[in-house]
């Protein structure tokens, strides 16, 4: 169940806040007016969502370029690399 905290909360209980998200990985979500509001999350964990989509972007990518034809028989990338590099 995510946690989810009032915007008082952000200012008065940073330091609890802040320990909860660094401990359990997980983002907190604070209201405004019973309304949710914002996402707040430690910088490793806003880091590591970023590596994943990142990951998926490339992935989703590389699908693209399978479903449209865009490919290549590995040896023959190695050889067009190796000629490149003069090897």
């Amino acid at each position: 169940m995510p946690a989810i905290r009032a915007s008082a909360d952000l200012r008065n209980k940073y330091s609890e806040i802040s320990s909860y998200c660094h401990t359990t990985n997980e983002p907190v979500f604070i209201t405004k007016n019973g309304q949710g509001d914002l996402a707040v999350m430690s910088i490793d964990q806003y880091d590591q969502m970023l590596e994943k989509i990142n990951l998926y972007t490339k992935l989703a990518e590389g699908l693209k370029d399978i479903q449209e034809g865009r490919v290549q028989v590995f040896s023959d990338s190695m050889k067009d690399i190796r000629k490149e590099l003069g090897i």
